[in-house]
């Protein structure tokens, strides 16, 4: 009989800090990048009615616990009655039994992994002498986005702007007062405000239209790019992707997904043969800044290695704590 551990949104928090996290994205996009990891395009189904999509996103990679997938809806209606526009699960197997081994809450996860892959971007492609971030959005991605910037480097000043202004007065408030994030978050009144000064800029928003172009960017700049994940999505002007260095997070994932990316393709702005995947730059295969005037970007639509490489640590950490429950199926 198989035993499971099932970690709860809290417990995934308590086991997997964010520097854990960021380890556990270089491992998960250097396998990626070197052939060592085996993941299909997620598969989605739509929810009559609710406006709602049901996705699945499955993959193998060498780690403990490396067989899996993550199950995610997103009901957009939600948040409007007061649900959460996204729940999500993940379940790990033993490679070696194929027994289901760990069941975690999959939001919590999702958002330490997505902010982590951000992070480790940033420690790639940031210039060392960043200082002020700016961050669009102002929901949960929003918050690891930014605690994964101040992870990877020293930052000393915060701007956000949001569409939902008691969101992102929430946010400053909240962020505030988490460890390693400076006090100093202002709200901009625009995302052209917010990126007025900022060395570094995380998206984070649902929109389908652009809400930054390249006039919004000053050079120099790294942008994480993580909003959109469908091809009607998209949070970059074609034009501001078209003058960055632009790293994905898998080259087939993001020209099927990424809304920004497949319009600047479309136009003849980017070249897809030039687009650069982060592991290549995790396994020293391609550079990453080039100069300190380049604009870099970073675009992630997600992939389900990173949730088993997250899950995986965040069971290992978890089973040396004790934390969570272990049930007989």
């Amino acid at each position: 009989m198989a035993q499971l551990r099932v970690l709860s949104a809290a417990d995934v928090r308590q086991a997997l800090t964010m520097r854990d996290a960021i380890d556990a994205m270089r491992e998960a996009f250097g396998q990626l990048s070197a052939g060592k990891a085996e993941l299909p395009l997620r598969a989605g189904i739509t929810v009559p009615g609710q406006d709602g999509v049901a996705l699945v996103m499955s993959a193998r990679c060498e780690v403990p616990f490396g067989l899996g997938g993550k199950f995610v809806t997103v009901y957009p209606r939600n948040p409007a009655a007061g649900r959460p526009l996204v729940h999500a699960s993940v379940l790990l197997f033993d490679p070696e039994t194929g027994a289901p081994a760990a069941l975690l809450e999959g939001t919590a996860l999702t958002a330490l992994r997505t902010g982590a892959a951000s992070g480790l971007a940033t420690e790639l492609l940031a210039r060392p002498d960043v200082r002020h971030v700016a961050v669009i959005g102002s929901g949960v991605q929003a918050r690891t986005q930014l605690l994964a910037v101040c992870t990877a480097r020293p930052v000393e000043s915060v701007s956000v702007y949001s569409l939902d202004r008691p969101g992102a007065e929430a946010f400053a408030a909240e962020m505030a007062e988490v460890d390693g994030v400076p006090p100093a978050i202002r709200l901009a009144g625009s995302a052209g405000e917010a990126c007025a000064e900022a060395d570094i800029v995380c998206t984070a928003t649902s929109s389908s239209e652009p809400v930054l172009g390249p006039d919004d960017v000053a050079p120099g700049t790294h942008i994480n790019a993580v909003g959109s994940f469908t091809p009607e999505m998209r949070e970059l002007d074609p034009a501001l992707v078209g003058a960055a260095r632009v790293v994905v997070d898998q080259r087939e994932a993001s020209l099927a997904e990424a809304g920004e990316i497949i319009a600047a393709v479309n136009q003849g702005l980017v070249d897809q043969r030039e687009l650069i995947e982060l592991g290549e730059i995790v396994n020293g295969e391609v550079r990453g800044r080039v100069d300190e005037e380049q604009i870099t970007l970073f675009k992630s639509v997600g992939v389900a290695v990173q949730d088993l490489c997250a899950g995986a640590r965040a069971v290992e950490r978890a089973e040396a704590a004790g934390l969570g429950e272990v049930v007989e199926l």
